[in-house]
């Protein structure tokens, strides 16, 4: 039935305690152990049974024990501590951006990504990109940064997993009640709910839009589910990473043109706009065309302006991982849109693919966000090299080791993922302000200073609540499969709080091989069932709904968890969220990660792990790969591969038993009269000392302020004064370029030495070059020059400039250079013409090179 009207009912708070409204809606909570204490201390059960959602605790809580605190002189003297620290945080006196001396300037940055994991009751993300995303904004607040954040307010959100009595992955999707959820919906000046609207064939798709507020970061999230939509179009929020190609399309160009749409209606002009991975790429799109009607530009115009405030993160290291959508599909959608800017089907599609010619290529979001930015970048120092392996063709002819794409490692949010325990014990030997300066090396070398029985005895009560937690888990778990009273006293049983803990925990696709472990089932069990030397292992993860391969890979870890021996030892827990993932990382002695390499871009958990003192056993992958040190941790191989991935499976699942059996294992039971393992401790110090300077989103948010943000702003509020003189010089240029590249020639090389030279000593290198229309200082003649490999291509090749002289012939021009020999061996050169600007990112934007042959 439906209704004639609707009203928002929301909770009475006594006046005295009117501020924990304030409290609950600002996520400042969810890094704050002090106000996560107040609500626990206001009701600890309803704490837990709304999911730690203090806006749901509040609408539920009775009005008596409501009335009961507001007349509780001690908690309220609890409570105005905690709003007091809330009111001095949201002034933001004395932050690091304030430091930068950059007050006067006016920029914004907006943060877009399809997930935020910011949060166990507010579930808008399905692993960890969303995880990471919701750390970025934490940080960037906590930085003072002036960063929005744009996104989607997803119905179901991602699915809630539960197994079946075989171990089969099932899915439930409960409805976000977003009324009772960390959110408000923003208002416009009649007091109304504040919507966008899109053009989708045919008709309009309206958005609301609602605000999560993350310390002093808005977060700005649109939802589709309203009256003003048909029922198709209502549903186009509805689940985060729909398996539909038209809905994700949908969902995309909500989130990118709408999203650019929604920060205007809020009044919000942004500097830069950031992509978290390609799904948002339609905003660069968004933003030209708000260009080119405010300030009559041409698309190529508005192009340079918009791309120089514009920044791509990828966070695929796999072409299956990057959403593409085939031409018939893009023009059904964005064939008005595009034509609106002049554009024709060729001109728009070339956009999104690799290969401008080939009709066949689907439409990319990756290489539509590469395109529109002005800077690329990987997310750890591995992922760097596999993603200009995988969008090197976006550069033709550029060697790959030149490709324009950096990379900034990823970290965590120490405050959201360290125990509160943890955090004490720190507070007393790093000093209280170490979140604060967290990337700091000199407060990490006082973890030097902790005693060793301290530290122990933190990470023993961690190891035995999360051994407690795990039994409820388990316990729940039965009681949902109606499982026999047996079965249930079995679960007050499982793990031991007193043995080595290992735990894995990830999003469950087979690359991530979480059935490496079970490589040699009877092995492994002997490992579990030691009576002198006992290992339990916790595991938990969903696969996507349509991922069979991986379903079937939770069954068989489920199988293997009940058979005997094993049982209580081996657990897999079901529902895999950021609340199982808290107590995981913070109670575990060991956390493994066993991807294939390469195919891992970077990974936080481990991360995770160390500041909470457990150790690392991983492949030597994603970020593992540039911080393992032998200190730190184990590294399971030593970075090979092999073609038969059979053969790398069974060889990596043997050397990680060996490192269970031979070192891990004998290390953790080394222990003394104290009952401590002192070389133990000395490595979870080593890994806190290596690792927690490095590995936090502070330090990343930081570079991607310094490296991507402030030169970005720079970059394009150059670009739009003076009426956008510079862009519109760039375009015209590049015009030219594209009109006559065709007669750009090298007609001849010539060196000094032909055949041996020795170390030390330069050759010299002249080459004439045909140029045509286009004028000497408009190119960069450079020499290419390196090894040779064992296939007589150049290997890490160097640059030597060559300069054009005053010698013309026609339009022919003589350049001269030199190349200067360090070592020995067999070496080659070549000669390159690349286009040459001052307002370049790079010389490889235009796509155009001549290579001598």
């Amino acid at each position: 039935m439906q209704p004639i009207r609707t009203v928002e009912v929301v909770p009475f708070l006594p006046p005295k305690l009117e501020c924990l409204r304030e409290l609950a809606y600002n996520l400042r909570w969810t890094w704050d152990h002090e106000t996560i204490n107040l609500f626990r201390r206001l009701d600890r059960d309803l704490w837990e049974s709304t999911g730690h959602n203090p806006v749901l605790m509040l609408g539920t809580i009775s009005q008596e024990r409501l009335n009961e605190a507001a007349s509780d002189e001690g908690f309220l003297v609890h409570l105005e501590r905690i709003y007091q620290k809330l009111s001095e945080y949201m002034r933001g006196e004395s932050t690091w951006y304030q430091k930068q001396s950059r007050k006067s300037r006016k920029d914004v940055v907006a943060y877009f990504s399809a997930e935020f994991g910011l949060t166990e009751c507010l579930p808008i993300y399905s692993g960890g990109l969303g995880i990471l995303s919701g750390d970025h904004i934490k940080s960037a607040s906590a930085l003072g940064l002036p960063l929005v954040g744009v996104g989607i307010v997803y119905q179901q959100g991602y699915f809630r997993q539960y197994l079946n009595p075989d171990g089969w992955q099932q899915q439930r999707y409960p409805l976000n009640d977003f009324y009772n959820m960390p959110i408000q919906p923003v208002k416009d000046g009649d007091g109304n709910p504040l919507m966008i609207s899109v053009d989708f064939p045919g008709r309009k798709v309206y958005a609301q839009i609602w605000m999560a507020q993350a310390g002093r970061v808005s977060l700005y999230l649109l939802d589709t589910n309203i009256a003003n939509n048909s029922k198709k179009d209502e549903d186009i929020t509805d689940a985060l990473y729909h398996g539909d190609p038209e809905v994700r399309i949908q969902q995309e160009i909500i989130l990118g043109i709408g999203g650019m749409r929604a920060l205007r209606a809020v009044g919000l002009n942004p500097s830069v706009c950031h992509m978290n991975e390609g799904h948002s790429a339609f905003l660069g799109l968004e933003r030209i065309r708000m260009l080119m009607e405010e300030h009559a530009m041409t698309f190529a115009q508005a192009r340079e302006v918009a791309a120089a405030g514009q920044i791509f993160t990828t966070h695929t290291a796999v072409p299956a991982g990057i959403d593409k959508f085939s031409p018939e599909l893009v023009e059904r959608y964005l064939g008005d849109y595009y034509r609106s800017m002049n554009l024709t089907q060729q001109d728009f599609l070339a956009l999104g693919r690799s290969d401008t010619y080939d009709n066949s290529e689907p439409f990319s979001m990756a290489n539509l966000a590469i395109k529109l930015s002005s800077k690329t970048n990987a997310v750890s120092r591995l992922h760097g090299e596999v993603s200009r392996k995988l969008f090197g063709s976006v550069w033709k002819g550029i060697p790959e080791n030149e490709v324009p794409i950096t990379h900034i490692t990823n970290g965590i949010h120490t405050r959201s993922w360290i125990s509160e325990e943890m955090s004490d014990l720190f507070d007393r030997y790093l000093g209280p302000q170490w979140s604060e300066d967290v990337g700091d090396q000199n407060v990490w070398k006082r973890v030097e200073e902790i005693p060793d029985e301290e530290l122990w005895r933190i990470h023993e009560r961690r190891r035995e609540r999360l051994v407690a937690f795990c039994r409820r888990r388990v316990r729940g778990q039965l009681e949902q499969r109606g499982a026999v009273p047996s079965e249930m006293k079995a679960a007050a049983e499982v793990l031991d709080p007193q043995i080595l803990t290992i735990g894995f925990a990830r999003r469950m696709a087979t690359y991530k091989r979480a059935n490496l472990l079970l490589s040699d089932p009877a092995r492994l069990a002997s490992i579990l069932a030691s009576k002198e030397r006992p290992v339990q292992i916790i595991i938990a993860g969903k696969a996507h709904p349509e991922d069979t391969p991986a379903k079937e890979l939770i069954r068989q870890l489920v199988h293997f968890a009940r058979q005997e021996g094993v049982r209580g030892r081996f657990v897999f827990l079901e529902d895999y969220d950021v609340n199982v993932a808290r107590w995981l990382v913070q109670g575990v002695d060991v956390w493994l990660n066993t991807p294939r390499r390469f195919l891992e871009a970077c990974g936080t958990s481990g991360m995770k792990v160390s500041f909470n003192g457990g150790i690392n056993v991983s492949i030597l992958d994603g970020w593992w790969d540039e911080a393992y040190t032998p200190s730190a941790g184990w590294s399971i191989g030593r970075g090979e591969v092999y073609e038969d991935s059979q053969y790398q499976d069974d060889v990596e699942s043997n050397d990680l038993y060996d490192l269970l059996e031979k070192e891990i294992i004998p290390l953790f039971y080394d222990r003394r009269k104290d009952g401590r393992s002192r070389a133990w401790i000395s490595r979870m110090k080593s890994a806190m000392l290596e690792i927690c300077p490095v590995y936090n989103v502070n330090r990343m948010v930081r570079e991607y302020a310094q490296r991507m943000y402030f030169p970005s702003a720079a970059r394009y509020a150059e670009f739009l004064e003076s009426d956008a003189q510079k862009a519109k010089e760039l375009s015209a240029w590049k015009e030219k370029l594209q009109r006559n590249w065709r007669e750009v020639r090298i007609e001849s090389v010539d060196a000094s030495v032909h055949s041996k030279v020795q170390v030390g000593d330069d050759m010299r290198v002249r080459a004439r070059v045909k140029l045509g229309g286009i004028s000497p200082d408009e190119v960069a003649v450079q020499i290419f020059h390196g090894s040779i490999d064992g296939h007589g291509n150049i290997i890490e090749g160097e640059i030597s400039p060559m300069v054009a002289s005053e010698e013309r012939d026609g339009d022919s021009c003589l350049f001269s250079g030199a190349i200067r020999y360090f070592k020995s061996g067999m070496h080659g050169f070549t000669v390159r013409v690349l286009p040459h600007h001052d307002d370049q990112i790079t010389p490889f934007e235009t796509g155009l090179v001549f290579w001598a042959n």
